[in-house]
């Protein structure tokens, strides 16, 4: 939904007047009555006033967002104001706001003014729109500039195709496991780099509130080529027949001009989607490692909002908790730990059978979903924990797989019996055997060993062990290597060695905050553009987004990488030497409640980020010096 389709030049106030956050917004709740959009204004008021008590909406650079999504809202839609003076709204810089922008949503299943306030936050990042909406002689004159940044900004509207009836040259699919960061700066990226090469493209994001932007039949049929930068499955089927180029999601981050010339070039394959062809290379397709990281990837972003969402309930259980009533019971000796305790274990005994589950949809689509769920629960209650349940995903898909070839001289008319069930009676069959038999009991032997040998990890192995998982968080900020450390701290969480994930995590948290420190205390290293990202990398960090590194590592990888690298290593290093341990699989400062020697962990992650702060410093020349060069 466009910014402007909300805005009503009734509901604008150039020239508003305010001396307090309670007056500014109640004027806002006025511009907003005029619209119609309100049925109850009163409960409107009371929402956003209670949205404000959770935290204030003062986003800072002068700019307040106020919000609410209830039933008093009768249509989406936004009311707007300059206050030229100024006016003290709590915000996080401390500076007084000067432009607000106010939100009603109605409370619907689709959150639209969670994607008002995305595209919102993007647009207002940049100094000059600020300046020209509060320098706006009328509101037509307002809508208009919100108009053409958000068509600037997010490519809309597109210039039509020359000779067809309308679509994009180019469309795109970006997806990561966690659909969190790299999903949105792919599309950035490639949004931008078409918009620099005057190309019309059109990307659907595969994030974790589920697809946006989603592509039509229509624009599929007209596209000349689709990219697919993902590193997790992509529904596929409806690009059959079309040219496609399949990359990473990375490649979409750092490549987006080389994708966009393939795809004009009228070089790239065409892709054919048969299911019973699924182990053979597609033309100019991708490698055996890439298609099974690819495989691995759609099992764990399935898997993680169930370790995120048991693991931190658990977590909480621990902290509600009374530990003298009972030690040997701790976690569910009072009534509330109980509940959390129960509700989080039963998600999380759901994290193996997800995992093997659309690991096995991935190689052999929906018939072997049902034969990795098997799988895994198999390996979960076998002993074979994580590592048993990625073999049974492999092993289910590949079981589907051979069984369609096995099973493809059978009379046509039993093709509507394979499905429903010669593949779930044989498949669900093998995958039993193979496992019970073959995997369980290799691995529940290799399971119970490594947890030995982690138990008794001590001293200079276990500071080593902490030095190893925090670097790797940060050497491919969220790519596999990221991945490979942040999915073994949370197998280790099933089996109590909670000092894991503690050194996963804070590793994970030190590159964004290493780069925002930098920023702020040797600003002359880094540009005006790099400066204000840096205030959006300390929430990135604190929240465990290690993404936020990204652009400044893509920009000078040889001098921010390993800088980020040592000073996660130091905090990993440190959380260990310190003893620090964590139940949740997520959460950042969130979580900070609940980690075993708290402040300890603090100081882990504060000596992490200024370790990789100073490496920057001293890699980094100013850029006076650099363009003196």
């Amino acid at each position: 939904m466009r910014i402007k389709d909300l805005l009503n030049a009734k509901a604008i106030d150039l020239d508003g007047r305010a001396a307090s956050k309670t007056e500014a917004i109640d004027r806002l709740i006025d511009l907003m009555k005029g619209t119609g959009n309100i049925a109850n204004s009163a409960e409107y008021r009371k929402a956003v006033f209670a949205r404000e008590e959770a935290g204030s909406t003062g986003i800072g650079e002068g700019v307040a967002i106020p919000h609410a999504k209830t039933k008093a809202v009768l249509k989406p839609g936004l009311s707007a104001m300059v206050v030229k003076n100024g006016v003290d709204f709590d915000s996080l810089d401390g500076a007084p706001a000067k432009l607000f922008f106010l939100i009603a949503a109605p409370d619907t299943e689709e959150n639209v003014h969670l994607d008002v306030l995305g595209r919102l936050s993007v647009l207002l990042m940049d100094e000059s729109f600020r300046e020209k909406l509060i320098g706006a002689k009328n509101s037509a004159e307002f809508i208009r500039i919100v108009d053409e940044a958000e068509a600037a900004k997010f490519n809309e509207p597109v210039a039509q195709v020359e000779g067809k009836s309308g679509g994009y040259e180019i469309l795109a699919v970006t997806a990561c496991p966690t659909g969190i960061a790299h999903t949105y700066m792919a599309a950035e990226a490639l949004e931008n780099k078409a918009k620099q090469m005057g190309v019309s493209i059109k990307v659907e994001t595969d994030g974790s509130g589920g697809a946006k932007n989603v592509l039509s039949a229509e624009e599929i049929k007209n596209a000349k080529c689709i990219i697919i930068a993902a590193d997790k499955k992509v529904e596929m089927a409806r690009f059959d027949g079309k040219k496609v180029i399949q990359a990473k999601v990375a490649d979409g981050i750092h490549k987006p001009g080389e994708l966009i010339e393939k795809a004009m070039s009228g070089n790239a394959p065409v892709y054919r989607h048969d299911y019973s062809s699924s182990e053979k290379a597609e033309e100019g397709g991708e490698s055996i490692g890439r298609k099974i990281y690819k495989h691995l990837m759609n099992g764990v972003s399935h898997m993680l909002p169930f370790v995120i969402g048991g693991g931190i309930l658990i977590a909480l259980a621990f902290l509600f908790d009374n530990f003298e009533i009972n030690p040997s019971n701790f976690g569910s000796n009072t009534p509330l730990a109980a509940f959390l305790m129960k509700i989080g274990k039963y998600a999380f005994g759901f994290m193996l059978p997800v995992l093997a589950g659309y690991i096995a949809m991935s190689i052999g689509d929906r018939p072997a979903l049902a034969l990795g769920f098997v799988g895994g629960m198999i390996a979960s209650e076998g002993g074979a924990g994580f590592l048993g349940a990625l073999a049974a995903g492999f092993i289910a898909g590949y079981v589907i797989v051979f069984l369609r070839k096995l099973l493809d001289k059978l009379p046509k008319s039993l093709e509507g019996t394979k499905p429903v069930l010669f593949y779930p009676l044989i498949g669900i069959l093998c995958i039993g055997l193979v496992m019970v038999y073959i995997v369980n009991p290799p691995m529940a032997a290799f399971n119970t060993w490594i947890s030995s040998a982690l138990g008794s990890m001590s001293g200079t192995s276990k500071l080593v062990l902490g030095l190893i998982l925090g670097g790797m968080m940060s050497i491919d900020f969220g790519g596999p290597i990221n991945k490979a450390a942040y999915l073994f701290g949370t197998a280790s969480l099933a089996t109590g060695q909670y000092e894991i994930m503690a050194a996963v995590m804070v590793g994970g948290m030190v590159p964004p905050i290493a780069i925002a420190l930098a920023t702020v205390f040797f600003k002359n290293r880094f540009t005006e553009k790099e400066r204000q990202s840096g205030i959006t990398n300390f929430i990135m960090g604190l929240s465990f987004i290690t993404e936020g590194a990204i652009p400044f590592a893509a920009a000078d990888p040889l001098r921010v990488i390993p800088s980020c690298a040592i000073g996660s290593a130091t905090a990993g290093a440190l959380s260990m030497l310190f003893g620090c341990t964590l139940r949740a699989p997520h959460g950042g400062i969130f979580v900070f409640p609940v980690v075993g020697h708290p402040l300890m962990y603090v100081i882990a992650l504060l000596a992490g980020s200024v370790v990789g702060m100073l490496l920057l410093a001293v890699l980094k020349k100013p850029l006076n010096n650099q363009k003196g060069e």
